[in-house]
C-alpha cells in the first residue's frame, strides 16, 4: 500500500516497522559477547556465572541439563539419565546397591530410577543426558583405578607419557566404555595445539579444572572465521583476536561449538564433550595462525600465540 493511503496516525510507526521486519528476516547472528563462559566454582559469584553456562549448554544441546551440587550428599532417584563429574570430597557412595570410594576424577552413571547415597559429602557436577545409558556400562568409572583404562596419548596431549584416559568414548577402539551422548576424559593439559568443533556436526566442550599450576591458561577466540580467512586480517583485528583466562581448580569453562581453544601452562583437566566426540570434528587452526602472524610481522607480545609443532595443516579423522 502506498504510504498516501495509510491514516496519518500510523505512519511514524512505519520505519520501526521496517527495521523489525528487515531484522526478523536476516540470517541469525551469534550474541554479542564472548562465547567463552567460566564459572569458578565454590567462589562468590559462581552463582550467576553458573545459571549462564547452564542457559547456554541448554540452548545449544537441547533435552540436556547441567548442574553443579556443591555438597552431594546425595541425588533422588529421576526418570532421566544422569552423569555425575566428581569434583571433590572423599569417602563412599552407594547405587542401586554397589558401594565404592569416590574421590575427585570418578564419575558416577544413573539409569532412569536410581538414586546415590552419599556419604563423603562430595562435590559434583552432574549432567542430566537424553542417550539411554548402555547396560554395558559400570555404575562409577574411576580413571585411577580401572585396570581397564590406560593412558593414551593424543588430543590435547600427545607427548610421550602423557597423562590422558578415556573415561567414555565414541568407539571401542579407544577404550572400553562406549557412550554416545557424552564423552569424556580426564588429561594432564601442558600445551595443546590450536582448534575448533565446528558448529555443523561438532560438539560443546566443557572443561572441569581439577588442578593447575602457577600460570596455568586457556587461549580462546570467538573469531573463528577471520582466523580461517588469514590474508584478511588486519593489525588491529589481531590484537583482539585471542582471548587469554588464567585457569584454576574449580573452574567450570564451557566452549560452544567453532570456538578456537587451546590449554596452555599445567591443568588437570576433566574434558567433557557433549553430545560426543564425532570423529573429524577437530579442525586445527595453528598454521593459520602463524600466517597471520608472519603476513602481519606480529613477533613479541604482538604476535599471536600457537602450538608450533601443530602449525602444519591438522584435521583429526
Amino acid at each position: 500500500m502506498p504510504r498516501e493511503g495509510i491514516p496519518r496516525m500510523f505512519r511514524r510507526f512505519i520505519p520501526a516497522l521496517v527495521i523489525a521486519m528487515t531484522a526478523s528476516c536476516s540470517p541469525a547472528t551469534r550474541a554479542t559477547g564472548p562465547a567463552v563462559r567460566i564459572a569458578h566454582l565454590g567462589r562468590p559469584g559462581a552463582a550467576a556465572d553458573l545459571a549462564r553456562i547452564r542457559a547456554a549448554f541448554a540452548h545449544g544441546n537441547p533435552g540436556y541439563e547441567l548442574d553443579y551440587a556443591p555438597e552431594l550428599d546425595g541425588l533422588a532417584a529421576d526418570g532421566r539419565p544422569r552423569i555425575a563429574f566428581v569434583q571433590s570430597g572423599a569417602g563412599a557412595a552407594t547405587v542401586a546397591g554397589e558401594s565404592t570410594e569416590l574421590a575427585m576424577g570418578d564419575i558416577v552413571l544413573l539409569r532412569p530410577g536410581e538414586s546415590l547415597a552419599d556419604d563423603g559429602r562430595h562435590s559434583a557436577v552432574v549432567f542430566t543426558v537424553t542417550d539411554p545409558l548402555p547396560p554395558s556400562l559400570p555404575t562409577f568409572i574411576r580413571p585411577d583405578w580401572d585396570p581397564a583404562i590406560t593412558d593414551t596419548p593424543g588430543g590435547c596431549a600427545e607427548e610421550t607419557g602423557a597423562y590422558r584416559r578415556i573415561l567414555l568414548t565414541w568407539l571401542d577402539t579407544v577404550g572400553p566404555y562406549v557412550y554416545h551422548g557424552l564423552n569424556a576424559h580426564r588429561v594432564r593439559i601442558v600445551d595443546s595445539f590450536s582448534h575448533y568443533h565446528p558448529v555443523e556436526g561438532g560438539f560443546d566442550e566443557l572443561y572441569l579444572v581439577q588442578m593447575a599450576l602457577p600460570g596455568a591458561k586457556l587461549y580462546t577466540s570467538d573469531h573463528t572465521a577471520s582466523i580461517e580467512d588469514p590474508t584478511s586480517v588486519t593489525r588491529a583485528e589481531a590484537a583482539a583476536l585471542i582471548d587469554e583466562h588464567p585457569l584454576a581448580v574449580g573452574d567450570l569453562v564451557y566452549l560452544p561449538r567453532g570456538t578456537v581453544h587451546r590449554g596452555f601452562g599445567g591443568a588437570l583437566v576433566q574434558v567433557i564433550t557433549v553430545p560426543g566426540f564425532r570423529p573429524g570434528a577437530e579442525l586445527g587452526v595453528d598454521h593459520l595462525l602463524r600466517e597471520i602472524n608472519e603476513r602481519l610481522g606480529l613477533t613479541g607480545e604482538e604476535a599471536l600465540p600457537f602450538h608450533a609443532a601443530a602449525a602444519g595443516e591438522r584435521v583429526v579423522k
